[in-house]
């Protein structure tokens, strides 16, 4: 599976700073120092509808991540997947009559135009659960191998008590975590599994369902949470710097992610960091699939709206906050994008050293974007109302946005 098109990113004088960033697992901030490779992995989407806000608010937190670690003059290795077999997908296809391969192809190839139109960093491999499943299989084989995995009439589980690490990501008591497993796709009330929380890593043949050879397995398809397992052992390896998601991936998808590798391999942690975005509201709910409240960025694109404008709008509020989509708030963000770019098309402007140095201080702490772009705003101010002689300060200002924050002026 291809992914989109990289934009440029203009270099900047000097160097960034080492990022430090709020950890889930530690409900704490730890401060990332990678070597010469920094190792990103960010859960994709489930590809039955289009980008929403929320999904633009979540990969925009972690293109800022990237951002970050290219001006500190490292390589970035990113890796996100597409859940391109699920039952929500299946049930979507089953509901308008189209084939779910067809659906998953378009609503994919929509993600793409919208991650280019927001000018995201593409990752570095962008993979399909369905390509994937060559390596799940013998994964699931070896998890039964280990006793950490068993069989329930056809199906595979995994059997959480495996990893005595179970629970240090999400934090959250048993009883929370049966509450969540029951809402975001377990089934803690199936009779035979071993605890209410274990999760599926293989599920058996259905009539009606697209189905795998699964070796001795049998036939079937793969699990939510062993799918980005393997992508991540493949490409990143275990202890990689960042594991990233909405925070509603916390718990389950992040918890049991982490135990699958961590008792397939004998090795802790899965990942070094855990990293979660906000969710975004519209009429005082989460924007969500199911509930229908959704703000497509392909229907702003349409709309007219100039993708800037939207990142800006993502922008304007801190990554880990909930937050609500209003009209007001792209309002706000349109008109900022016209002082900024009236600002930066005059020949001469304030020195804007310290607009580099401000903003790259923003990011490092823990992403604030608010204070990022207050620092261009006073920019902006002073140029608006003193000018300046410094011939170098609009191109100066106009990289360091188009760097450090994606948007291009």
């Amino acid at each position: 599976m291809h992914a989109w098109p990289a934009p440029e990113v203009p270099a900047l004088p000097g160097q960034g700073r080492d990022l430090e960033i709020h950890d889930t697992a530690t409900d704490g901030r730890v401060t990332l120092v990678p070597g010469p490779v920094a190792r990103l992995y960010v859960c994709g989407i489930t590809p039955y509808d289009a980008t929403h806000l929320g999904h633009a608010a979540t990969y925009n937190a972690f293109d800022l991540v990237q951002r970050v670690w290219l001006d500190t003059k490292r390589q970035v290795h990113y890796i996100q997947n597409v859940t391109d077999i699920d039952d929500p997908l299946l049930e979507r296809a089953q509901l308008t009559g189209e084939d779910w391969t067809a659906l998953a192809e378009r609503e994919t190839a929509l993600f793409r135009e919208d991650m280019t139109a927001l000018r995201m960093l593409p990752p570095r491999h962008f993979v399909g659960a369905v390509e994937s499943i060559p390596r799940i299989v013998p994964m699931v084989e070896r998890l039964l191998e280990l006793g950490a995995a068993y069989e329930l009439e056809g199906d595979v589980y995994f059997s959480v008590d495996a990893d005595s690490h179970f629970g240090e990501v999400s934090r959250l008591d048993a009883e929370t975590m049966r509450l969540l497993s029951a809402e975001r796709g377990g089934d803690p009330e199936r009779p035979g599994k071993k605890s209410p929380l274990d999760p599926m890593l293989w599920r058996g043949a259905r009539d009606g369902e697209p189905r795998w050879d699964g070796a001795s397995l049998g036939f079937g398809r793969p699990g939510w949470h062993i799918e980005c397992v393997a992508i991540a052992l493949e490409h990143l390896g275990m202890g990689f710097e960042v594991q990233g998601g909405g925070s509603d991936l916390a718990f389950p998808h992040h918890e049991m992610g982490a135990s699958h590798a961590q008792a397939l391999t004998g090795e802790h942690p899965f990942a070094q960091t855990y990293v979660h975005a906000g969710m975004v509201a519209l009429d005082g709910e989460k924007m969500s699939k199911s509930k229908g409240n959704l703000v497509f960025v392909s229907q702003l694109r349409r709309e007219g709206v100039d993708p800037a404008a939207i990142r800006l709008v993502l922008l304007s509020r801190h990554y880990r906050d909930d937050w609500e989509y209003a009209g007001e708030v792209l309002d706000e963000a349109r008109s900022r994008l016209a002082r900024w770019r009236a600002a930066v098309s005059r020949p001469d402007g304030p020195p804007a050293e310290s607009v580099v140095a401000q903003v790259r201080a923003a990011l490092a702490d823990d992403l604030n974007t608010p204070d990022a772009l207050a620092a261009v705003d006073r920019w902006a101010q002073a140029q608006e109302s003193e000018g300046g002689t410094d011939t170098g300060a609009p191109g100066l200002v106009s990289r360091t946005v188009d760097a450090l924050l994606g948007v291009a002026l």
